[in-house]
């Protein structure tokens, strides 16, 4: 099986079986999803969904936690991973959207990557899930499982190799959609540690078994 019918397969699956899928991130604002996203690193959704509620009670927006003391940031965030930086990096990025976009969050990914604490995975979700843009995040879960569906080559060997060869590969109407498949497939199917391949969809063409023609 080549690679482009590898691609056919598994986009027609997921059209059909899951065709309206987005983050399980729980959020009411750009502003409040740049914020789960940020907290989301090396963390679970799960995780994040049970930190927010608290922590938009009281920051709704970039204005109000502009104005908090990291220290207050801290203790609302204290259970999620890294608290320290990411409590850090709430106050900065605050001040920033505040101070650069009148507390509006940017839809240009080199204005977004300007904020404390975003990286290129963070800009890239916030541009697809709030601003509706084409952009492919590549985290752990989409790394792993476009490595074992042999989606792209060995020699894509970190997150910005995989995202352009996703992107080259998978028409552009589907791409924010599939960051969530890929996303999804490697939470609850295509694991880390133990992989439910009897579950899985493609396992008759997984490249455990079968070898991936370039």
């Amino acid at each position: 099986m080549t690679r482009n019918e590898r691609y056919k397969k598994v986009i027609e699956y997921f059209k059909a079986q899951q065709p309206n899928v987005t983050t399980e991130l729980e959020f009411g604002s750009a502003f409040q999803l740049l914020v789960a996203t940020l907290l989301s690193a090396q963390c679970t959704d799960k995780r994040i969904n049970q930190v927010t509620p608290e922590l938009f009670r009281h920051y709704p927006d970039a204005k109000a936690m502009a104005k908090a003391e990291v220290e207050e940031i801290f203790e609302l965030i204290k259970s999620v991973s890294y608290p320290n930086a990411k409590s850090q990096h709430l106050k900065q990025m605050s001040e920033q959207l505040v101070r650069d976009f009148d507390g509006e969050v940017p839809s240009e990914r080199e204005k977004l990557e300007s904020l404390a604490g975003v990286g290129r995975k963070t800009a890239n979700v916030v541009q697809a899930v709030w601003f509706g843009k084409p952009t492919m995040a590549v985290d752990t879960h989409v790394f792993r499982v476009s490595h074992r569906l042999g989606l792209v080559p060995k020699t894509a060997d970190n997150p910005l190799k995989v995202e352009l060869t996703l992107l080259k590969n998978i028409p552009e109407e589907y791409v924010g959609t599939a960051h969530h498949w890929l996303i999804l497939q490697g939470r609850y199917v295509c694991k880390s540690r133990k992989p439910k391949c009897d579950e899985c969809p493609f396992v008759g063409f997984c490249p455990s078994s079968v070898k991936v023609k370039e």
